[in-house]
């Protein structure tokens, strides 16, 4: 049998799209911690550079679904070019007023009209999808998507703190100002893997969001974000309790390395079983992983159990992925993908919130309670969708 990752590559649009669009989401890794560390080097309070950095974030959750609505209306090559202008030039805006020390409600302002960057990993699996729907090799491109995000996500941070803290504290936020521009340029270039308007959407006004099988897997995809956002601020709290704070760089490493491993072996198999159990089962698999963590008692039995948690994120999130691309119209295929990753990214910062403020009350341990609770929420909500997703799966003759 063929390696699927092999056939998937041998088409140039493929070959062209994983390059293209690995330097056009690199910034979406950047952004968020470049302007923190940007603000933090010029002075600025821990709070005023989270709080600002936040509602940058915070305004990308709100108008990205937005901006995809749009591109599921006139294209990828008619919205994009606007957008991501505009969002450019008020990171730029942003930037220079942070050089100048201008007033912190000016910048709140700035960060949040430079949330408007589009979704590019909505983008860009809308493209997977108009290259392989109906065929096998899109699991194969989706899991090979899901690593490469995960990449950028490992690549991405610490590229914008070094820059910051190397060369001016500018830095981070202007170079992935500047790969926005040359990697959404490249991206918009590819014209044969733009993904066609569909006449229909024009008279569909409503949102994506009102799928109730989406809902499910939005509810989810914020479980999942919470984990995540979870493990990110308790980890650096077990590291300062162990004594060796450095070793939180290498716990979350490991963590995204479980992940990227068995994304890509996940890629080259092919389940028989029906998507909602393969769903539900995934959902399953990353509750009970992620209550790993909380009984380590050592930043080396930490590395093991997060190295373990982290295995079922990528397949659970391909999964989803492949669920998605069946059950959302494909007239609004963008915007319902768009909401799924706005649902991980609001997790996120719900998530590190609210396990910031438990440790704070009663120490890191405590904090794994969030990660271990969401995931017990998740299995709930998947539990309760089973039928709505079959459902949903059965109109599609799936």
């Amino acid at each position: 049998m063929a390696n699927p990752y092999r056939v998937l590559l041998t088409n140039s649009d493929a070959i062209v799209l994983v390059i293209t669009s690995s330097v056009a989401r690199l910034p979406q890794a950047m952004l968020s911690i470049g302007i923190i560390t940007m603000l933090l080097q010029q002075g600025s309070l821990y709070w005023l550079a989270g709080a600002i950095a936040g509602t940058f974030t915070l305004a990308n959750a709100v108008i990205s679904p937005q901006v995809s609505k749009l591109v599921d209306q006139y294209g990828q090559s008619k919205v994009l070019p606007i957008i991501t202008t505009f969002s450019m030039i008020m990171l730029l805006v942003l930037v220079f007023s942070a050089y100048v020390k201008a007033p912190a409600p000016f910048l709140f302002i700035l960060a949040m009209l430079s949330g408007s960057i589009p979704n590019i990993t909505a983008l860009v699996r809308a493209r997977w999808a108009k290259l392989y729907r109906d065929n096998p090799l899109l699991h194969t491109a989706y899991s090979l998507d899901a690593v490469l995000n995960e990449l950028s996500y490992i690549i991405g941070p610490p590229l914008a703190i070094g820059l910051s803290t190397s060369l001016f504290a500018e830095a981070g936020p202007l170079s992935a100002i500047l790969l926005l521009t040359l990697g959404m340029s490249a991206f918009l270039l590819q014209r044969r893997t733009e993904p066609e308007v569909m006449d229909s959407v024009h008279h569909q006004g409503s949102s994506t969001l009102k799928i109730p099988s989406l809902q499910i897997v939005c509810l989810i995809f914020l479980g999942m974000g919470i984990i995540g956002g979870a493990l990110d601020v308790v980890v650096i709290a077990f590291a300062n309790e162990q004594n060796w704070p450095a070793s939180a760089s290498f716990i979350l490493a490991i963590y995204a390395l479980g992940s990227m491993i068995v994304g890509l072996a996940f890629g080259l198999v092919r389940i028989t079983a029906p998507l909602e159990r393969q769903f539900l089962v995934g959902v399953i698999i990353t509750a009970a992983t992620i209550i790993l963590p909380a009984l380590s008692s050592s930043v080396f039995t930490m590395m093991g159990a997060i190295f373990v948690a982290g295995m079922s994120f990528a397949p659970t999130m391909i999964i989803v992925m492949n669920l998605s691309t069946i059950i959302l119209p494909p007239a609004k295929l963008t915007e319902g993908l768009t909401w799924i990753t706005t649902g991980i990214s609001l997790g996120i910062a719900l998530g590190g919130a609210i396990t910031g403020l438990i440790i704070d009350t009663y120490g890191a341990r405590a904090g794994f309670g969030v990660a271990v609770a969401a995931g017990l929420a998740m299995v709930v909500i998947a539990m309760l969708g089973q039928p709505t997703l079959q459902a949903a799966l059965a109109m599609k003759g799936k």
